[in-house]
């Protein structure tokens, strides 16, 4: 390339604009060379910074019971929703507070053919505000008549906070059954030009096979979802397209799927061939309309029915038919399955759609389906992998435009322009899906990925420009305290502080003084750090408060009773952001101690006894040494945790005295990661039977552990009722069959509790792999003291499994982890170590390390020294010389070289330091698979991880 002759003149941020040379510069410099616009345009169409976006609670446990659909007032500045068992209530955006406006009676339960009732998913399901509400105050709900077996469009006006029983008017009925579940939809948008979309769901029986719904018998009619999802004369499982007028009636508008008078045909609808569509929104722009759509629960593929179930995000660009109960999916096609005769018929063809079921009221002959947009099933994706793999209920979400927030305060950046962000109500993420110019699905990216939305039953933009996300709660058919209106702001400019609040201590007797601490919080806005104003607002039961204007007051608390610490944090743009303490005043927390006085204190060697000893004291209750407190009242518990789950983290979730045995704790982590509590409680029914009633009908039957664990990971259906359970492929067989010991160990007693004092023998149980580690627990609840309730203090000894892998060291100097082709960690250069905090050696005899030491990785191989507290410390043992071992075959199994320790008693920082002289700094010394502090007492531990 020519260079310009004052090239080094030229600012370095205009020299990329000289590639075309030297004769070319007076017109590139006039042209498109401007560097600060240039960077402000990248900066605004390139993805946002996640710290620009905040989450803000609006609403708090308990105030939303069953949230349904929301819709905006006022501009945003208020949010109206609907709950499930009838209520009506508004958020004010600006004080959160949350006030009920009205109540619609509805029907709630399904009564079948004998007589039986069970919870509906029927209720009050959805609600939208007018376009023109600020001038007419109409607002439309779609709800289960009380009496009738019907489902009804209303609009009511909307006065102030009253919602106006006079003012109802009917705008259209669907005939329903509510013999058997499922499925209403109720999901309501409307168009520029005023028309209403309603999703409406097919009102059929889930059929045990998880599968499509077909069954033409006699008295069956509730199980064929051609007589309505399928069935042009029926409005359910559609969504409708119509235009309501001021007397409330609706006209038609053009361009629905059946033209007003074509026989066998319900004009007001707009699609149809849907199970279960929720949420409804418009691209402003295109006019397109998108939609979540429920599928069916059949985890795999099978010759008698067909394809295995998928959710769907789908695009309807016009009127048409999208597949159900015929297709799924990018139209794979089910089979025509004979019930009657229990035959398998030939699969259905998109090129000719028959419905002649005779329970088929509406035309024979369909249009040819349109395939689904997105869709995925329980396990992993082909053709849409980041969805990932669980349980599954797609919701839906907005399409952003920024032409519709001209006067907003805070709308998104143009990144999102013309995609659409979608929520899954199961698995908790948001995707951002971008389209090409004609509509056509591009790729999808993780929106805050760092976030969860799980439980997400609706999410719109407000006129403001935030995202709202209304969140229904972790469990059907109740009230849920997880329940609640979430806002996502978008700063684009200055960014809110990031506030962190603690204490000292949360409780104590009077007089109680305490150091409330702002340490964490901050600002990640440059000319904000180092500026920020603290202001601590301490509001007393009375409902008094006293302000500290400092960071990090010390606070004297005379009263008893609890009392709420609100820091606020305020930036120099005059951005604000809280968070809060309750503080117990009036009552000291227990003192519990757990000591071992006999036995290591680091690690779970098995079969080695532990003498231990348990003492406790609380200021108002007295002591276990003055027989004030009785050893009843303390709950001893000794148990296994199982590999691949951290003791502390187990610990920390454990709360509760009267719990079942930890190493099931570690069941119902599993859980809580996964979708289980959304269809299951432990003691109470909700849309899958308790814990309790599983563990109940079990209870004897040893082929349970493997029976229920594979039904966790490939699902079923038809033990307990229509609704199948959601397969779980993602998990392995281990974390199934955790999860279902800890449902059977429900059928126990309570864990045995321990004496204060005395020898444990902790002990591998039986199914499990001894690579687990040990959970010592001592915990004591008081008494309370007056108005100030109970508190629980606990003691907690971790003892860790005595194998220890390289990736969970402390400190890691001069290291490098693969993974591919397999895991391999490997210490680089003379001198490169492993520290590990705070280990205690008394009993330990010796290391066994596991490495490879392989020519073809260009190991080098050395010596591996253990010293005390530092990587120079005291030397306290070393293996022989490691060198070279050629590998026979791929796989080389690890080299067991045993380093002696002299006797070591009390805690210390360990340290491996890897050495080799001729190991330069981009040199390996050796793979490390694992080391293993070994009591020449017990047998060492089974079992080698992997590599």
């Amino acid at each position: 390339m020519l260079l310009h002759p004052y090239h080094h003149l030229i600012p370095r941020a205009l020299r990329p604009c000289l590639k075309w040379g030297l004769f070319a510069l007076p017109l590139v410099l006039l042209s498109h060379c401007k560097p600060a616009e240039q960077t402000a345009a990248a900066e605004e169409t390139g993805p946002p910074e996640d710290n620009r976006f905040t989450k803000v609670v609006l609403t708090q446990p308990g105030e939303l019971d069953e949230p349904m659909e929301m819709t905006f007032l006022d501009g945003g500045r208020r949010v109206l929703f609907v709950e499930r068992k009838g209520g009506v209530k508004l958020v004010d955006t600006e004080t959160n507070r949350v006030k009920q406006v009205g109540t619609i009676p509805v029907n709630t339960i399904y009564t079948n053919k004998e007589g039986q009732t069970r919870p509906a998913e029927e209720g009050l399901m959805g609600v939208v505000a007018h376009p023109d509400f600020a001038t007419n105050h109409w607002i439309y709900l779609y709800y289960a008549d009380p009496d009738e077996p019907k489902h009804v469009l209303a609009r009511w006006e909307l006065r102030g906070d009253t919602l106006d029983q006079r003012t109802k008017k009917v705008v259209l009925e669907i005939p329903t059954q509510r013999e058997e579940c499922c499925h209403t939809g109720g999901g309501m948008v409307f168009d520029k030009e005023g028309n209403l979309f309603l999703t409406v769901g097919n009102n059929t029986v889930n059929p045990q096979s998880g599968s499509s719904n077909l069954d033409e018998r006699p008295g069956h009619e509730n199980s064929d979802d051609q007589r309505t999802a399928g069935n042009t004369n029926d409005l359910r499982g559609k969504i409708l397209r119509i235009h309501p007028e001021p007397d409330g009636s609706y006209t038609i508008p053009e361009g629905n799927l059946f033209p007003v008078g074509t026989e066998k045909t319900r004009p007001e609808i707009y699609t149809m061939g849907h199970r279960n569509p929720w949420r409804p929104t418009l691209d402003s722009k295109t006019g397109y309309l998108y939609w979540g759509e429920v599928g069916p629960d059949a985890s795999e593929d099978t010759e008698e029915w067909g394809p295995r179930g998928y959710d769907e995000f789908n695009q309807a660009r016009e009127a048409g038919f999208f597949g159900w109960p015929y297709f799924i999916g990018d139209n794979k096609p089910y089979f025509d399955y004979d019930h009657a005769n229990e035959q398998v018929g030939a699969p259905f063809d998109t090129a000719h759609v028959i419905n002649d079921s005779p329970n088929n009221t509406g035309l024979r002959e369909l249009p040819a389906p349109h395939k689904a947009f997105i869709w995925y099933p329980y396990g992993p994706s082909e053709e849409f992998p980041l969805v990932g793999s669980a349980g599954r209920n797609a919701t839906g979400g907005p399409v952003f435009r920024q032409a519709d927030f001209t006067n907003a305060a805070r709308p998104f950046p143009r990144y999102f322009e013309g995609k659409w962000l979608i929520v899954d109500f199961m698995r908790g993420w948001i995707m951002a899906v971008t389209m090409d110019e004609n509509g056509n699905y591009e790729s999808m990216e993780r929106f805050l990925p760092g976030e969860s939305f799980s439980s997400a039953i609706d999410m719109d933009f407000s006129p403001t420009g935030d995202l709202y996300v209304l969140e229904y709660g972790s469990a059907w058919f109740r009230g849920n305290d997880n329940a609640r209106l979430v806002r996502i702001e978008y700063n684009a400019g200055n960014r809110k502080p990031q506030v962190m609040a603690s204490a000292d201590k949360l409780a104590g007797a009077l007089p109680l003084q305490i150091k409330l601490s702002s340490e964490g919080t901050k600002d990640y806005d440059k000319y904000d750090q180092g500026a920020l104003t603290y202001q601590w607002q301490v509001t007393g039961p009375d409902g008094n408060a006293t302000t500290y204007d400092e960071a990090n007051p010390t606070v004297t608390f005379e009263q008893p009773g609890t009392y709420q610490a609100q820091l606020t944090v305020t930036d120099t743009k005059g951005e604000k952001n809280s968070q809060s303490l309750e503080v117990k005043a009036g009552n000291a927390p227990p003192q519990v101690t757990l000591d071992l006085t006999q036995g290591n204190q680091s690690f779970f060697f098995p079969n080695q006894p532990l003498t231990y000893a348990v003492q406790v004291s609380d200021q108002e209750d007295g002591s276990l040494a003055d027989g004030s407190i009785q050893p009843p009242q303390v709950a001893v518990n000794f148990d296994y945790v199982p590999e691949s789950f951290d003791p502390i983290e187990i610990a920390q979730n454990h709360r509760n005295a009267e719990e079942a045995a930890a190493r099931f704790v570690a069941g119902t982590a599993l859980m809580a990661q996964s979708d289980c509590k959304s269809c299951h409680q432990l003691d109470t029914r909700s849309i899958g039977p308790s814990y309790q009633e599983v563990a109940a009908k079990y209870k004897n039957d040893k082929n349970a552990p493997d029976y229920l664990a594979n039904k966790v990971i490939s699902g079923g259906s038809g033990v307990w009722g229509e609704h199948a359970m959601s397969a779980h492929p993602q998990l392995s067989n281990e974390d199934a069959h955790t999860m279902v010991r800890y449902i059977l160990s429900l059928n126990d007693a309570q864990p045995q509790r321990l004496p204060l004092q005395g020898t444990y023998t902790p002990q591998v149980p039986e199914g499990e792999s001894g690579k687990g580690g040990y959970l010592l627990r001592a915990a004591y609840t008081d008494k309370g003291a007056g108005q100030v309730p109970a508190l629980t203090s606990e003691a907690v000894v971790v003892l860790r499994n005595p194998a220890l892998v390289p990736e969970a060291a402390d400190v890691k100097e001069s290291t490098q982890l693969m993974i591919t082709p397999g895991r391999a960690f490997y210490m680089v250069g003379d001198q490169s170590h492993l520290g590990y905090r705070q280990l205690d050696l008394t009993g330990v005899k010796q290391v066994m390390c596991r490495v490879q030491v392989s020519p073809r990785s260009g190991s080098l191989g050395g010596v591996i020294e253990v010293r005390l507290d530092a990587p120079d410390g005291t030397l306290i043992g070393k293996t022989d010389t490691l060198a070279p071992i050629q590998p026979q075959g791929w796989r080389q199994p690890p080299t067991e070289a045993v380093a002696p320790l002299e006797p070591t008693q009390g805690r210390h920082d360990v340290y491996f330091v890897f050495r080799n002289p001729e190991a330069k700094t981009d040199r390996f010394v050796m793979n490390v698979v694992e080391l293993e502090f070994q009591n020449t007492d017990a047998p060492p531990a089974k079992g080698v991880a992997s590599n």
